[in-house]
């Protein structure tokens, strides 16, 4: 008999339970057996993921001026990096010496200036020799910081003394000023009591500032109102603690120090009021894939890191590392380096137009001509419907990005202009925006197809074995939860694990397997069962 109402009817709801129990077993005793042979009728051939990363354009050394390309060059063949690191993180460094002493009015009949600073971000797993790089390119910086500094101490060793010998001379004068009192004379005794004239304390001019508070780097930014660096060896340290409940007064600290233009006022009860007319900061720093996926993710998400600070990296680069190593031991480019150097000591030495006012660049006509050819379908575009919204964000800052990069190659390239920014710069500026563009675009491709990237995790993670249990046995099946407390990048909760699986399922690599709810109710649970060829070290 097969017919289930039929069966109620003549043997009662145990029978029609027994049967149904009967051929549960025999469906799972026949896929068990199918996994352990490997049927292909069951499991067959896995797909391969799609690359959760989008492609990104490599870089080229003719996005960068003349000047710099040799010896840019010349550090990442001897690091064996790729030249994004060292490229990228070279204009970050000159823009800060540029600060809000010169800036450019994009526009020829209004008043909107664009001050230079820019911020940059290096995204490389480790060992990758991010932090090297970079560090090879604030060497001129902590040259001119050492040499300022010297000069700083010998200024400061003299107005001590000069300070010394203000004090033995108002020392002196009282002592007079005494003898003139007793007779009478108390016109040549407040005379001689009129404070001198004390030199002011000598002030050091600071290039970088790598960790100080919001409160101590207004402090600096008073004494170098022009602008300077701060510089992270590790960017996501900074980016979280900028999250955390009570640092919202900080993080308005950086977000108004990118515009560069902008003054800021610290209020606090011991220390009182301080006004600081003018916050300035470029910033430069590396991170790792997995922290920053993370931070991207929740940034997008909204909270307090969905207010563009994220956006403000318009120099943010995630460049593909190749694979072949090759070992070099060879003599640096002496002529190249000192070619580059040059123009940190260069750019140091410029001046505003006056102690309040910088100097303002202007496009050319042909300039101003392309500038308006790129920015109205750029402005359409990005005012569309068609980008994720985290993108748009990130691209609306390509509206101080590339005229400022535009400057700095004509404050490179051709100081001597007469203030005028030509085609030139603007070209290659606008080159140098389609190569960022596409690595923002892998930037925030964790946030758009989390599902992907999470996905490629977890099989890396199941082919390596990190599924084995204490004792090296690598389970046939999982759950969310049992992956979940891991802690894995993006892979922090049964809800990321389950996305991810459910795709891995899509694409053959698991089965997903429902299992009743408890008596309780609610949602079943989910087990996913590994393909054999997982179980047995096989690639795909």
């Amino acid at each position: 008999m097969t017919d289930f109402n039929d069966l109620h009817l003549s043997a009662g709801p145990d029978a029609v339970k027994a049967c149904i129990d009967d051929a549960i077993e025999s469906v799972a005793i026949y896929a068990d057996s199918a996994r352990a042979t490997g049927i292909n009728d069951v499991w067959p051939d896995p797909t391969p993921l799609p690359n959760a990363l989008p492609p990104v354009q490599p870089f080229d050394a003719e996005l960068l001026p003349v000047a710099l390309r040799a010896w840019v060059m010349d550090i990442a063949h001897l690091m064996q990096c790729p030249p994004d690191f060292p490229g990228v993180g070279a204009i970050a460094a000159l823009s800060s010496l540029i600060g809000a002493r010169h800036v450019i009015q994009p526009k020829a009949r209004v008043d909107w200036q664009v001050v230079p600073n820019l911020w940059a971000l290096i995204v490389g797993r480790p060992g990758v020799m991010k932090s090297p790089a970079l560090g090879e390119v604030m060497r001129p910086l902590n040259r001119l910081e050492a040499n300022e500094r010297e000069l700083w101490q010998a200024a400061h060793d003299s107005w001590e003394l000069d300070c010394k010998v203000a004090a033995m001379q108002a020392d002196a004068n009282e002592k007079k000023a005494k003898g003139h009192a007793a007779k009478g004379d108390t016109a040549a005794a407040r005379q001689l009591l009129e404070p001198g004239d004390t030199p002011p304390e000598p002030i050091a001019r600071s290039y970088i500032e790598n960790d100080a508070t919001v409160e101590k780097l207004g402090e600096v930014l008073q004494e170098n109102p022009w602008g300077l660096l701060a510089y992270r060896d590790e960017l996501y340290s900074l980016l979280t603690s900028l999250d955390k409940p009570g640092q919202e007064g900080s993080r308005g600290f950086y977000l108004q120090g990118y515009d560069g233009n902008q003054g800021y006022k610290f209020s606090r009860i011991i220390r009182g009021t301080t006004y600081i007319p003018r916050v300035c900061l470029a910033l430069l720093g590396g991170t790792q894939p997995g922290k920053i996926q993370q931070y991207v993710r929740d940034a997008v998400a909204g909270g307090s890191g969905d207010d563009g600070l994220l956006q403000r990296f318009g120099l943010a680069v995630w460049p593909d590392i190749a694979g072949e190593f090759k070992y070099v031991d060879q003599w640096p480019d002496t002529p190249a380096k000192q070619t580059a150097w040059a123009v940190f000591e260069r750019l140091a030495q410029l001046q505003p137009a006056t102690d309040t006012e910088a100097v303002i660049w202007r496009f050319s006509p042909e300039a101003q001509a392309l500038f308006i050819e790129w920015i109205v379908p750029f402005e359409n575009e990005i005012r569309g419907e068609e980008l994720h919204p985290a993108i748009v964000s990130h691209l609306a800052k390509y509206r101080k990005l590339i005229p400022a990069l535009a400057l700095i190659f004509a404050l490179i390239d051709t100081p001597d202009n007469g203030g005028i920014v030509h085609e030139t710069e603007l070209v290659r500026a606008l080159a140098m925006g389609d190569y960022l563009r596409s690595h923002a675009n892998r930037l925030y491709a964790a946030a758009v197809i989390p599902e992907t990237t999470n996905a490629a995790t977890l099989l890396v993670k199941i082919k390596s074995g990190k599924l084995a249990d204490r004792d090296g046995v690598l389970p046939d099946s999982f759950t969310p939860r049992q992956v979940a407390v891991k802690h894995w990048a993006g892979l922090g909760t049964p809800d990321a694990v389950r996305k991810a699986a459910d795709l891995l399922a899509d694409y053959g690599w698991l089965e997903r397997e429902a299992t009743p709810s408890g008596a309780a109710g609610g949602r079943p649970s989910a087990r996913y069962v590994v393909h054999p060829m997982l179980l047995k070290g096989g690639q795909s």
